[in-house]
């Protein structure tokens, strides 16, 4: 950095300082205690007031004090003013940058801002100001802080947001990963939904008991064979244990399985549904994930979690962006904590 860019910021820095040591000369102490403020630190060619700092962590201060006393309050306070001190420098950064760009935020995007918050919260603009007081904040610093929000909001949408591109293979990837993995050699897995007779009520007609059970099986066997969705079927009509996890029983070789699941289960295809089969207890019917001549188990399809796995990796991009790019902003600025 060239030390002859820094001489009107430096110079500007040390007017003020010598303004507020004539202040002190002329002005009455009262008037002193509201001119002048210790400032904390230069970014290029503004200063934060140690005032700005403590207004902002107000409302940290306050549930500090009440998690904490002695020795370890003074700490804690101590890491929040350095944390808020670090947090208006960047803001201050993000300020300056908009500048450049002509980026600004109008008094009626941060009204809209205030009333969209204070509307869901339901309550009327008294009451949430009063909220806001015992949260250590004003009204004033409130609307301070959702200005530099919608103003971090279009700067990195104007500098970051616009350069990211999430390709269809960054997606497929993710897809790989997370959504489908391998089954060794020789397993299938499955899942599974089933109804028991003992939880039917009538326990004195034990045939009207199995068919109501029979029905009910044949009919969320039906709506799994018509395409919906199984583990949610599971979820919602399964009285076996498996449900809750969505009819998810694991991997079994065919060895492990009993006669009747085995029958129905070897000749099946990777995400068909098998038939009803009696047991001992009841009725059951499964759908296989991966049976033994395909390895790949697939969790959920490509096509009902692209968008989800897009917005996923879309944010993820986003944060490292500008977790960079306000390295960056640091790097080339200068910035002095005093």
């Amino acid at each position: 950095m060239q030390r002859l860019y820094f001489i009107p910021r430096i110079r500007h820095y040390i007017l003020q300082v010598i303004l507020y040591t004539v202040c002190v000369f002329l002005l009455p102490s009262t008037a002193m205690s509201e001119l002048v403020d210790k400032v904390v630190a230069v970014v290029n060619n503004d200063i934060i007031t140690l005032s700005e700092v403590e207004e902002e962590a107000a409302g940290l201060y306050m549930a500090i004090a009440q998690n904490n006393s002695g020795e370890s309050l003074l700490q804690a306070l101590a890491k929040a003013r350095a944390t808020t001190l670090d947090g208006l420098i960047v803001r201050q950064l993000i300020a300056q940058k908009a500048e450049e760009f002509h980026v600004s935020v109008s008094e009626k995007e941060i009204e809209d801002g205030y009333e969209k918050v204070r509307s869901r919260s339901g309550l009327s603009k008294p009451a949430f100001n009063e909220k806001l007081e015992q949260s250590g904040l004003t009204e004033k610093s409130y609307k301070r802080n959702i200005a530099a929000q919608i103003l971090q909001g279009k700067i990195v949408s104007f500098v970051v947001r616009s350069k990211l591109i999430i390709t269809e293979p960054m997606i497929l990837d993710y897809y790989d990963e997370h959504y489908t993995y391998r089954v060794e050699e020789g397993n299938y897995y499955l899942l599974q939904i089933g109804f028991s007779w003992a939880n039917n009520t009538d326990l004195t007609k034990p045939a009207e008991q199995k068919e109501r059970t029979r029905k009910r099986a044949e009919r969320v066997h039906n709506l799994a064979l018509n395409g919906q969705d199984f583990r949610m079927l599971a979820k919602k009509f399964s009285d076996l244990p498996s449900a809750s996890d969505g009819g998810d029983i694991g991997t079994f070789t065919l060895e492990e399985m009993a006669p009747a699941m085995r029958s129905a289960v070897a000749s099946l295809a990777p995400g068909s549904i098998s038939e009803i089969i009696t047991t001992d207890a009841g009725y059951q019917f499964f759908k296989l994930l991966s049976g033994d001549d395909d390895a790949i188990v697939i969790t959920a399809s490509y096509e009902e979690v692209k968008e989800e796995i897009k917005q996923e990796l879309y944010e993820k991009k986003l944060k490292d962006a500008y977790s960079d790019w306000v390295v960056e902003l640091k790097e080339k600025a200068y910035i002095q904590k005093l």
